[in-house]
């Protein structure tokens, strides 16, 4: 097969030519790798080369790359014939470069970096298990990995000891279904066959591999070892960062698949969220809004929908973004179809729909072409965002070496970016329709999915067994790099669940990245629960939308390194078995731990939980647990098994807003739980658009320092960082320090303050053992600082000119005694080290 051109090879040169230097880090131990600073952005690939020449070594028909200590690229050309050009997958190999020796003995090459050794016996075969062997270790052991390619069936490589990852869909699942393997394995290391990826070309074409009439083989071998999160940055960084959604994507989405008009959302569904302060981002309108086929068709349905572009404008007003369910064929039926005729010069084949229609090859320019101008006068309307679901009716994409799914999901995406949006779909993805409820696994695999896709897992059936798989799903979907999964929160299938089963949905859909009420036309609204479990589902929506600048800034550290949004417990606590064994808990960034209940019952319902070392305290109780260890947490529905870490840092919104965008973010909370030392780094943007590509962002670095046995307490919110268009000038924080002793002296910035009930001052309360300190707006071009001391000894805030924490004698540090900041240092003779 030829070269694509075209549309395709156009859209693909856009991607040549966007650049971002990704510079901003995230928390601290997530920090980026050297490769992250390379120009890419999330629809981006670099210049086509391969390392320099130099920095290859070539073995007569094999060729190695060390491209970072513990990521190296094996390329075997019997016909000599090495292959420089990105792959769909791998878009980057212009690492900085890892230091490593290499010699050969006895006949084998030898590789060796701080990480791994690589040993290959030169005997001119395919690399396998005979001739190539690489050691490395795994926690406390030595493991000898021997790497093997795919067998030609479309299986994958071999992975011992993976920790699972994808499938295209979870359809008619009701609990766990296998799953294919993902980057990561318990037995620290995996092979990524790239050997038949489709090639991009210097003018940004896709071109299939060359025929070749001799063995062939591409990969690239991760040899991370426990340290999972130095895999995740080699594979980001390898294929590309993850796209980095817009801020109201994080809010909270309804979805039906019900026949609802205009007249449904504007006088009915959307007042109830509003009336109720429950917040709404997303409104998504399923496939009944189109005429003249329900299931295909490219108009308005005028009964449902007589006046569009004033319903758009209405949604417009009220904050809302419009999302269209999409089936991939046409009716002939529909007046549309002359159109496309008109276009093609020609009909189209005939599909498989549940009525008669046409469908697409969308790697024919001409065809690609007329799919897209059926988007476009809904665009026009105001439509933002397209829902590919089920995928394809017999549409296709003939392009050899990319898998379907991924390649339409990249041909929406770039059209959002030359829209000016962020551009992104959500839909299966990873693989190609082979029936309803299959996964086949493509060679290409699911590896370029997060820089365009948001994975939408499908038609599930409600149940408690699912629930559970869903958390875990969505933290092994991680491993292919992919941050965003949307589940149907509440299943798809099954008209009205249990109060208490549809109630511990919307806690679990709290912390996942994307929260998405959807069924097949049953019941997902809270005020479809009268009773606790509306009152718990509408406190977790109004949570979920609290947390945005939470997760926001955990999707920024997704794009700088990697890690995903919801975190299985083995990333960060490696060598710990029941991190593998508790597999629907999950870290919600690094500070947050949920657990979230999965047995049924209206009442307090009790969950056993493992709690990772160090100090956790209960988010809704105040608890203080110690790890490693399981201990029962009970909750009834008011309540679900969320912790914070001892030092960690969860900002979240003080004010109630109908919608993400509604007003600047001009109040922000802090919870910080006492016990520890941590720190957290606040993203902001524009939230949508594309100018955080080119710098227009900020930072705000936040760090608590406890001392004194417990007794002192420093909160630092650093001068935000950066600058963006409607960026806000100041800012009143509330922090909220869980599980402390009443304070004896309180400070901001320096100076004492004194209790309050509301408004700039302090409150305590002894039941949860919760400080409260609010202070007034205050310039975020400036830090701003926040102290308690308990007990005898008291210590004021950190400064720059400090190494640590300034003490003082209780007496001085009483709220109506204490003195400024700066008439304190004068007292401390020489000025201390900067840190």
């Amino acid at each position: 097969m030829g070269r694509v051109a075209g549309t395709v090879g156009r859209a693909l040169a856009l991607l040549m030519t966007t650049v971002l230097p990704l510079s901003m880090a995230g928390s601290p131990g997530a920090g980026v790798s050297t490769a992250a600073t390379t120009p890419t952005s999330v629809l981006s690939v670099p210049p086509g080369r391969a390392r320099a020449p130099e920095e290859a070594i070539v073995d007569g028909p094999t060729r190695f790359m060390v491209l970072s200590p513990t990521l190296v690229r094996l390329e075997y050309a019997r016909d000599g014939r090495f292959e420089d050009r990105p792959s769909f997958n791998a878009v980057n190999r212009d690492f900085p470069g890892a230091a490593f020796d290499t010699w050969v003995e006895d006949g084998t090459r030898v590789i060796r970096t701080e990480r791994l050794t690589l040993r290959h016996r030169q005997d001119g075969e395919p690399f396998g298990p005979d001739n190539l062997s690489v050691d490395l270790t795994a926690g406390d052991r030595a493991v000898t990995a021997r790497p093997s390619f795919a067998d030609g069936t479309g299986a994958g490589a071999p992975s011992p000891g993976n920790l699972g990852g994808w499938r295209r869909s979870l359809d008619l699942a009701s609990g766990p279904v296998p799953l294919h393997d993902g980057l990561l394995s318990r037995e620290g290391w995996y092979l990524l066959d790239d050997s038949r990826t489709a090639l991009v070309a210097e003018d940004g074409s896709l071109v299939p591999r060359a025929p070749r009439d001799r063995p062939y083989q591409d990969g690239y071998f991760f040899g991370y070892g426990h340290d999972y999160r130095q895999g995740l940055r080699d594979l980001r960084d390898l294929t590309g960062p993850p796209m980095l959604l817009p801020r109201w994507a994080f809010g909270n989405w309804f979805s039906r698949y019900h026949p609802y008009s205009a007249a449904n959302f504007q006088q009915d569904v959307v007042p109830r969220f509003r009336a109720r302060r429950v917040p709404l981002d997303v409104l998504v309108v399923d496939t009944d809004y189109k005429s003249p086929d329900p299931w295909n068709g490219w108009n308005w349905n005028r009964k449902l929908f007589p006046d569009p572009a004033g319903f758009l404008t209405w949604a417009r007003k009220q904050g809302l973004r419009v999302a269209l369910n999409i089936h991939n064929s046409i009716s002939p039926r529909d007046p549309k179809y002359a159109q496309v005729r008109a276009m093609l010069g020609k009909d189209l084949p005939k599909g498989d729909c549940p009525t008669e229609c046409h469908v697409f090859d969308w790697a024919d320019e001409q065809q690609l072409r007329a799919y897209f101008e059926l988007h476009r006068p809904f665009e026009d309307q105001g439509v933002r965002l397209w829902w590919n679901d089920w995928c394809c009716d017999g549409s296709r994409a003939d392009i050899e070496g990319v898998t379907p799914d991924t390649w339409l999901n990249a041909q929406y995406a770039l059209r959002d970016e030359k829209r000016g949006f962020r551009g992104f779909t959500y839909a299966r993805g990873g693989s190609g329709f082979t029936g309803y409820g299959e996964s086949q696994q493509y060679p290409q695999g699911p590896w370029a999915e997060h820089r365009y896709n948001i994975h939408f897992t499908a038609d599930t059936n409600s149940s408690w067994e699912l629930l559970p798989f869903a958390a875990f799903y969505t933290a092994a979907h991680g491993n292919t790099g992919n941050p965003y999964v949307t589940h149907d929160i509440g299943a798809h299938n099954a008209e009205k669940l249990p109060d208490d089963l549809y109630a511990r949905w919307i806690q679990l859909g709290t912390f996942q990245p994307i929260l998405r009420l959807h069924s097949n036309h049953g019941l997902r609204l809270p005020w479809d629960y009268p009773g606790p479990a509306q009152e718990s589902a509408e406190a977790f929506l109004r949570l979920r939308s609290s947390l945005v600048p939470y997760s926001y800034s955990l999707a920024r550290q997704a794009h700088d390194t990697g890690l995903p949004i919801v975190r299985p417990l083995y990333l960060n606590y490696p060598e710990h078995d029941e991190a593998y064994s508790h597999k629907h808990e999950f870290l919600y960034g690094d500070d947050v731990l949920v657990a979230p209940v999965t047995r049924p019952g209206t009442g307090a319902v009790d969950t056993p939980v493992w709690f990772p070392p160090g100090t956790w305290v209960d988010y809704f109780t105040g608890r203080r647990h110690t790890g490693p260890g399981t201990a029962t947490v009970s909750a009834d529905l008011s309540r679900m098994p969320v912790f914070l870490r001892a030092g960690g840092v969860l900002p979240t919104r003080s004010d109630y807003v109908d919608h993400s965008d509604q007003r600047p973010m001009t109040a922000v909370t802090l919870d910080v739980a006492a016990g520890g030392s941590g720190s957290f780094d606040l993203y902001e943007d524009a939230g949508e658009g594309l100018g955080y590509r080119h710098g227009q962002h900020a930072t705000t670095p936040i760090r608590y320092h406890q001392d004194n046995g417990r007794q002192t307490g420093n909160l630092t919110i650093g001068a935000a960082q950066g600058h963006y268009p409607g960026q806000v000038a100041k800012r009143a924080w509330t922090a909220r320090f869980r599980d402390v002793d009443p304070p004896t002296g309180v400070w901001v910035n320096g100076a004492g303050v004194g209790q309050s009930a509301s408004g700039p001052g302090y409150s305590y309360d002894p039941a949860s053992r919760t400080l409260t300190v609010r202070t007034a707006p205050v310039p975020t071009a400036r830090a701003t600082t926040v102290g308690f001391a308990v007990g005898k000894i008291s210590s004021l805030l950190s400064c720059s000119q400090c190494s640590q924490p300034i003490t003082v004698p209780v007496e001085q540090a009483l709220p109506a005694r204490v003195e400024r900041l700066d008439s304190l240092l004068r007292h401390q003779g020489p000025t201390r080290r900067a840190h």
